[in-house]
């Protein structure tokens, strides 16, 4: 068994609950969210109720920033004075955020130092999967290039599917005209998300909120027939009651699933999905 430390460092759209990353001793390194000239910093005062109170009062979104590569520098070396050897940084991917090149960047203050920077090409729990999975396996005496070979199998395995409650929020992203929004909610329309390629896709259009589910059932169906589920979440942004109702719906699809995760999006992530959704990401067996 090696004998190197390893530490595990990610970012807040990882939507890894912040007593689990405890637990792990996984460090987040925080998104920032900005409305205007107020900036605020995700899992420290601002979450997705705290985000959308401000949204629906001024009628605006806010923007978000990646950690600059002084705040990776910070984890990286707070890590080091810890004891570690190596550092693992898993992040968001490269395909929606400038998260990973801030991490890599961090790495030319540390001439000499083992760091590992990892694209997850996820995001959300797909993200923070890998990164638990990796902790898990530092624990439990991996060595650095086994901690990778574990997250690089994981990435064909995770599956993400969200439903927006509404187009409301990607009208004021620009992404979806204000016209189109109102008529698909008008017509109650609820649009499933999906990751692809490393970015959040719009996947199907569905009548109904319900149906909508159905449908997200069936998806995670057709990905997990023939093999059994490793993990299992819900997430949600600022929809408590649907999240539960679709982890119970869960449960009883998957009765050996022991332990589902709940869970929000994170305030980095929500603003681009709206107020409302309810999703799932689930990992197979390998």
């Amino acid at each position: 068994m090696t004998t190197t430390k390893i530490a595990i460092i990610t970012d807040t759209d990882s939507s890894l609950p912040e007593e689990l990353a405890e637990r792990h001793a996984i460090q987040q390194v925080p998104i920032t969210i900005h409305f205007g000239d107020q900036t605020y910093t995700a899992g420290k005062d601002i979450d997705d109720q705290r985000v959308f109170e401000i949204v629906d009062r001024i009628n605006q979104l806010p923007t978000t920033s990646a950690p600059s590569p002084n705040a990776f520098a910070g984890a990286y070396e707070a890590a080091f004075q810890r004891g570690a050897e190596t550092v693992v940084c898993i992040c968001v991917s490269s395909k929606i955020s400038s998260t990973y090149n801030s991490a890599m960047t961090a790495c030319e203050s540390f001439a000499g130092r083992d760091i590992r920077v990892v694209d997850s090409l996820n995001l959300s729990l797909g993200q923070g999967y890998m990164a638990l999975a990796a902790a898990e396996a530092a624990e439990k005496g991996a060595g650095a290039d086994e901690v990778l070979s574990v997250i690089e199998q994981m990435k064909p395995r995770l599956h993400l599917y969200a439903v927006l409650a509404t187009l409301k929020y990607l009208a004021l992203s620009g992404r979806v005209g204000k016209v189109a929004a109102g008529m698909a909610d008008t017509f109650n329309i609820k649009p499933i998300l999906t990751t692809r390629d490393g970015q959040l896709v719009l996947l199907e259009k569905v009548r109904t909120h319900a149906k909508a589910l159905s449908r997200m059932h069936e998806l995670i169906r057709a990905d997990v027939q023939g093999k059994g589920i490793q993990r299992l979440a819900v997430i949600h942004v600022n929809h408590p009651q649907g999240a539960e109702e679709l982890k119970e719906q869960l449960s009883k699809a998957y009765p050996s699933v022991k332990d589902i995760l709940l869970t929000e999006f994170g305030p980095g992530l929500s603003v681009h999905a709206g107020s409302g959704v309810v999703g799932t990401v689930i990992l197979e067996e390998g």
